[in-house]
């Protein structure tokens, strides 16, 4: 028995699938290089921008987990932003995109190729989020732990392998406190409050791990990202940041091609975030306390 006539269309032939993986292609490499030109662009441009420079410094605070390249990207599009997620995690929070909002790039990490020298990289892939200012999802505040000043700088202190001592005098005229490489340990001085204590320790820590991890080390040479350091750290745990001044970025910056300055905030990064982890590990440990009023 033939059904052909139940059917509409008769004997038509389904419609193949009109996918162009040619345009699909060229779209997603037009996406990338203009990706990555945002990255170049804005690194090249905060080496002469101390204001750009500082939130740029501001973002990687509050992204910690993103890459430096994310954090150049969303200094680029949406410095302001809290919270970013792409359409599905929004709608996992009850939300959507607001009408006539843009997203902005990010880069996730893709599938695993092997390199021309054997060893295998990661390709990194454009994304677009949207902060959520830019939803209609309902904004959740994070639990706020404070931890007094006497708590955190015992886990700056305990977190490093390196001795820290209190001196009545610093060599070398230092102030606050000096990291020395010989002795291999940090001097403090005498008599600070807490929120010093911090910031000149953890300024000596950022040499510390400039110092593990560089074989040329000079400290001269990396005493603006020794700058830096402290500066990220402090604003994570909630010390005052007012004395900390960006108003000049340093000339070699102006010297250096994009890639190179992308390096500069990497050691940055890395030395805040490994000394942020350690810290953690200490402060998890710590039943919190209420913060006294800076």
């Amino acid at each position: 028995m033939n059904y052909d006539d139940i059917f509409e269309g008769g004997t038509a032939q389904p419609q193949q699938d009109d996918f162009d993986k040619d345009a699909w292609a060229a779209k997603k490499k037009e996406e990338r290089e203009l990706v990555y030109g945002i990255i170049d662009q804005t690194a090249l441009a905060l080496a002469t921008d101390p204001a750009l420079l500082k939130t740029c410094l501001d973002v990687q605070c509050h992204f910690d987990r993103y890459s430096v390249s994310n954090t150049l990207l969303i200094t680029a599009q949406k410095p302001e932003a809290t919270k970013l997620g792409d359409f599905n995690y929004w709608k996992r929070q009850q939300g959507s995109i607001k009408k006539g909002q843009q997203g902005i790039y990010i880069l996730e990490p893709g599938d695993e190729y092997r390199k021309d020298d054997g060893s295998v990289g990661v390709s990194y892939n454009p994304k677009r989020v949207f902060d959520q200012t830019q939803t209609t999802a309902r904004k959740t505040l994070s639990p706020l732990v404070n931890h007094s000043d006497r708590t955190l700088v015992q886990a700056l202190v305990h977190q490093s392998g390196t001795p820290v001592k209190a001196a009545e005098e610093l060599p070398f005229g230092a102030k606050g406190a000096i990291f020395d490489p010989i002795r291999n340990a940090i001097f403090v001085q005498r008599g600070m409050a807490g929120p010093d204590i911090f910031r000149s320790i953890a300024a000596e820590m950022a040499h510390v791990e400039f110092a593990n991890g560089d074989s040329g080390y000079h400290r001269n040479s990396m005493a603006f990202a020794a700058y830096c350091v402290p500066y990220m750290l402090a604003k994570r745990n909630n010390i005052d940041v007012s004395n900390y001044h960006f108003d000049a970025v340093p000339e070699e910056y102006s010297k250096m091609d994009a890639q190179e300055i992308r390096d500069e905030l990497s050691y940055i990064n890395t030395a805040c975030t490994d000394i942020t982890a350690r810290m953690q590990g200490i402060l998890s440990r710590v039943k919190p306390e209420p913060a006294p009023e800076r």
